[in-house]
C-alpha cells in the first residue's frame, strides 16, 4: 500500500491524538483515588480457607480473588484478640500507645466506659482528606459508649453489632461446655441479648445472628451503590466465624466441615456478591479490596474454632496461630497476581491507603505503619521486617527477619495465664513455621540482637490511659 501526504498526516494525527488521550486517561485516573474496601473476620484461622490449604472447606470465590490478586502467607494482626487487633487496623498503631490493650482485661465488654479515644486517628479520618464516603458495616468493639461509636471516628455511617456476639448473654445453656462436648449444637440467637445498631440507634435487640452475614453484606452493597460516583471507604468487619457459630438457612448443614464450614462457606459467597456488585458498576478496576481477619482461631472450641494449619497455638497467644493470618489483597490491573512471602500486617494500613490515595499520614504521634504499596503494585520486596507481637500490655515477643524469640508466652488454649520460660526460645520461622525447634542456645547472637530489638522498642511506647479498664459510669 502506498501511503499519500495525506495518509501520513492522518496517521501521524491518530498516534497524536492516542497519546493525547492515554495521557489525559492517566491524569484523570492519578486524580480519581481508589475505592478501599476492607473485609475482617473474627476468629477466622490462617487455615481455614481453600487458597490457604484447608481440605474441606469451600471457598472458591476468595481463592478467585487470591489468584487474580495477592496472597500474602507471613501477614500478621497487632494483637491475639478482638478490641486491640481492631484498633490497630484502623491507626496504624501498636494498640500499647493509645491504652487499647491491657493487663486487667482483654477486650472491652458491655460494662466498660472506654474505647479508641477521641486524639486516635482513624483509616477513615485519614481518608476524609480526600473527600471519601466512610462507612462500617460489622462489628465495631471500640467502645459502644456515644462518644466512641463509629459515627465519631471519621465514619459517615454504621450499621453492626457494638461488641461481640457472644456478650449479653441472657440464657440457655453455658455455651463453652455446650459446643465443647457437642459437635452438632447450635445456638439460639434470643440468648445472646446483642443490640444491632443504625449509626448510633439500637434497631434490634437481640439482633438476628442467623442472617447477619447477608444483612451485613447487603448493607455493603448499598453502601457501594450509593457512593459509586465518588471514592469508598467500606469497612466489613463481620462478627463471624467467632463463637456462637450462625448460619443462614441455605447454607446450615452444607459444609463437610460441619457448623464452622456452613459459617466461612457463608462469608465466601457473600464475598463473591461484593465483588459481582462491583464489577456490574464497573467499579473493580479503580477498586482495592483486601480480606483478612482479627486474629487466629480460637482453639478452645473444639470443632466450633477453625485452624490455624500448620501454624502453633491461636487465638490469644502469641504464637504464630494467634497472630498470622489469611490476608489478600485484590485490585485488578493494579496489582499483580502473586504469592507474597514478605512480612506484613494491618498496621500497614495506614501508610499505604496514605500513598494510594495521596493522603498526608499523621506527623503528630509515633506510627508503627509501612508502605507496602510498592509490594502490592510492583512486586517489590516488603519493606517490613520486623514485628512486636504485644498482648494484654506486654511485650511476649519480637521478630526480626526470619528469626521469633519468644520471652514470654501464653497457653495454646488456656491463654489467659501468662508464662515466663526460664530463658528466651528462638525460632526460625522460614524453617520452622510450626514453633517446634528451639535454637536459643545455637544461636545466643540472634537472641542479643533481638533482645535489644525489643527493649528499644519499649523505650520508645509513650505513656497512655488504660482504656480497657475504664468502669462504665454509673447511671
Amino acid at each position: 500500500m502506498l501511503f499519500t501526504t495525506n495518509n501520513r498526516l492522518s496517521v501521524l494525527f491518530s498516534v497524536f491524538a492516542l497519546a493525547f488521550l492515554s495521557c489525559i486517561s492517566s491524569i484523570a485516573q492519578a486524580e480519581t483515588p481508589p475505592n478501599i474496601v476492607v473485609i475482617f473476620c473474627d476468629d477466622m484461622g490462617w487455615g481455614d480457607l481453600g487458597c490457604f490449604g484447608n481440605p474441606t472447606i469451600r471457598t472458591p470465590r476468595l481463592d478467585q480473588l487470591a489468584h487474580e490478586g495477592q496472597r500474602w502467607t507471613q501477614f500478621y494482626v497487632a494483637a491475639p484478640v478482638c478490641t486491640p487487633s481492631r484498633a490497630a487496623l484502623l491507626t496504624g498503631r501498636y494498640p500499647i500507645r493509645n491504652g487499647m490493650t491491657s493487663a486487667k482485661r482483654g477486650v472491652l465488654f458491655p460494662d466498660s466506659g472506654g474505647g479508641l479515644p477521641s486524639a486516635e486517628i482513624t483509616l477513615a479520618e485519614l481518608l476524609k482528606q480526600k473527600n471519601y464516603a466512610t462507612g462500617i458495616v460489622g462489628k465495631w468493639h471500640l467502645g459502644h459508649l456515644p462518644q466512641y461509636l463509629p459515627t465519631t471516628q471519621g465514619f459517615d455511617q454504621y450499621f453492626g453489632i457494638p461488641y461481640s456476639n457472644d456478650m449479653d448473654k441472657t440464657g440457655g445453656p453455658g455455651y463453652k461446655a455446650e459446643i465443647v462436648k457437642d459437635d452438632s449444637y447450635y445456638p439460639e440467637t434470643a440468648h445472646y441479648n446483642v443490640p444491632l445498631m443504625r449509626n448510633t440507634e439500637i434497631i434490634e435487640r437481640p439482633a438476628d445472628q442467623n442472617t447477619i452475614v447477608r444483612r451485613y453484606t447487603d448493607e455493603a452493597i448499598a453502601f457501594i451503590k450509593a457512593n459509586q460516583n465518588r471514592p469508598f471507604f467500606l469497612y466489613l468487619p463481620h462478627n463471624l466465624p467467632h463463637i456462637p457459630l450462625f448460619a443462614s438457612p441455605e447454607f446450615r448443614g452444607k459444609s463437610a466441615r460441619g457448623l464452622y464450614g456452613d459459617v466461612v462457606e457463608e462469608i465466601d459467597f457473600n464475598v463473591g456478591r461484593i465483588i459481582d456488585t462491583l464489577r456490574e458498576l464497573k467499579l473493580e478496576k479503580n477498586t482495592l479490596v483486601v480480606f483478612t481477619s482479627d486474629n487466629g482461631p480460637w482453639l478452645a472450641f473444639d470443632t466450633h474454632g477453625g485452624s490455624a494449619g500448620p501454624l502453633r497455638a491461636g487465638k490469644g497467644t502469641t504464637f504464630e496461630g494467634g497472630q498470622r493470618v489469611p490476608t489478600i489483597f485484590w485490585w485488578p490491573e493494579h496489582i499483580s497476581p502473586s504469592v507474597q512471602h514478605g512480612l506484613g500486617s494491618t498496621l500497614d494500613f495506614m501508610a499505604t491507603f496514605a500513598t494510594l490515595t495521596g493522603s498526608q499520614i499523621p506527623n503528630d504521634r509515633k506510627l508503627d505503619s509501612y508502605d507496602l504499596s510498592s509490594t502490592l503494585l510492583r512486586n517489590e520486596p516488603s519493606p517490613r521486617k520486623e514485628f512486636f507481637y504485644w498482648t494484654n500490655a506486654e511485650l511476649h515477643a519480637a521478630r526480626l527477619g526470619p528469626w521469633k524469640l519468644h520471652i514470654k508466652t501464653r497457653e495454646p488454649v488456656n491463654y489467659s495465664k501468662a508464662v515466663v520460660p526460664s530463658k528466651p526460645e528462638l525460632y526460625h520461622l522460614e524453617h520452622d513455621l510450626s514453633e517446634k525447634h528451639n535454637l536459643a542456645d545455637k544461636h545466643p547472637e540472634i537472641v542479643a540482637q533481638i533482645m535489644e530489638l525489643m527493649e528499644a522498642h519499649k523505650k520508645d511506647i509513650e505513656p497512655h490511659e488504660d482504656m480497657l479498664a475504664i468502669p462504665l459510669p454509673k447511671p
